[in-house]
């Protein structure tokens, strides 16, 4: 899109993700179910951290960050707004982001919770058990929205997890107004069928109202916001209200329908999934790429599919080559 400085600016979650390898006898210890995501809070999550084991490692995480990085490693211009608070481990989040190529400048939170976290203990087994808390990434509000960031954005995308918290759904909102105002383009992650369960009604109001012009999900989550079992029927819904939808398909790649035309890629094939995790976030960094850069509806929706293919290659939800080479490998045009 013409004279934009970014290509994707995504906003949503700002959480530190904290690695540390553990023995079950750890999980039994501290009470953790193995293998479930634990909401703990500020006294819960502040113990937790003080008893990983090891030099844990930290990295800047989130859905849309991760998908803010994707698009820096394709060779594009990516930008995040998300809140970190005024500690050790938002200090640690602004670094490790900016170190990414991500451009980043969200005012810190100087008074208030601590920097979300999400802690996440691997047993020998392979398997991840979380323990998150929320904290400052729900601190998110109007303030925060850019307006010169945005308006430099061909693509202000954001994650369905924002609409929790009441002043990040005014934000969300408000990001919307701005990117429309510059003549920009808004997208969305529908993030996961519970969240859609939570605000279905409302997601399909962002849709129908325009607020949000590009929509991503999976089969499930797009067949959970229409409530239908078959995803032709939610194929067919969904056209009706989004003119630009993509809709990940699991080994089976993607599609997308734009203005009512379907267009259908096959996945890159991958000698062993080692972990799902970041599969949909990267997904999205090649796709909306695409989109940025004005590309095909397939050629869009490969360059996801790539990325994808890549991160579930390997464990975390993070690219480990850069994805520029990658595209270029497999013959794909940036």
């Amino acid at each position: 899109m013409a004279n934009a400085k970014f290509d994707v600016l995504t906003i949503g979650n700002a959480i530190v993700d904290v690695f540390a390898k553990v023995d079950d006898a750890f999980l039994v210890a501290e009470g953790m179910d193995k293998s479930i995501m634990h909401l703990v809070d500020a006294e819960r999550s502040e113990y937790l951290y003080s008893r990983l084991p090891g030099n844990p490692q930290h990295i800047s995480g989130g859905s849309c960050c991760n998908t803010a990085v994707g698009v820096s490693s394709l060779g594009g211009n990516g930008a995040f707004i998300g809140k970190v608070a005024e500690d050790d481990l938002g200090a640690i989040y602004r670094k490790d982001l900016t170190k990414s190529s991500v451009f980043y400048n969200t005012p810190t939170l100087i008074h208030g919770t601590s920097t979300a976290r999400s802690m996440i203990v691997i047993t020998p087994d392979g398997e991840r058990t979380m323990n998150t808390y929320l904290g400052a990434c729900q601190e998110l509000t109007v303030a925060d929205m850019d307006e010169d960031l945005i308006s430099a954005s061909a693509l202000t995308f954001m994650e369905g997890y924002l609409w929790d918290p009441p002043e990040a759904k005014r934000a969300f909102v408000k990001a919307g107004e701005l990117a429309h105002k510059h003549g920009r383009k808004t997208g969305l992650t529908l993030s996961d069928p519970f969240c859609v369960g939570r605000f279905r009604d409302e997601f399909i109001g962002l849709i129908r109202n325009k607020t949000v012009d590009v929509l991503l999900a999976n089969d499930d989550e797009i067949k959970s916001l229409y409530q239908v079992s078959d995803l032709n029927d939610a194929i067919a819904a969904v056209q009706k209200d989004c003119s630009t939808v993509a809709i990940t398909l699991g080994a089976k790649g993607a599609m997308a329908i734009k203005d009512g035309v379907v267009s259908e890629v096959p996945a890159f094939k991958v000698d062993q999934v080692e972990d799902v995790t970041g599969a949909g976030d990267l997904f999205a960094s090649g796709f909306l790429y695409g989109l940025a850069r004005g590309h095909a509806m397939e050629q869009s929706l490969s360059l996801g599919c790539l990325c994808a293919s890549e991160v579930i290659s390997h464990v975390g939800a993070r690219p480990n080559v850069s994805l520029e080479g990658l595209a270029i490998k497999n013959g794909l045009t940036l």
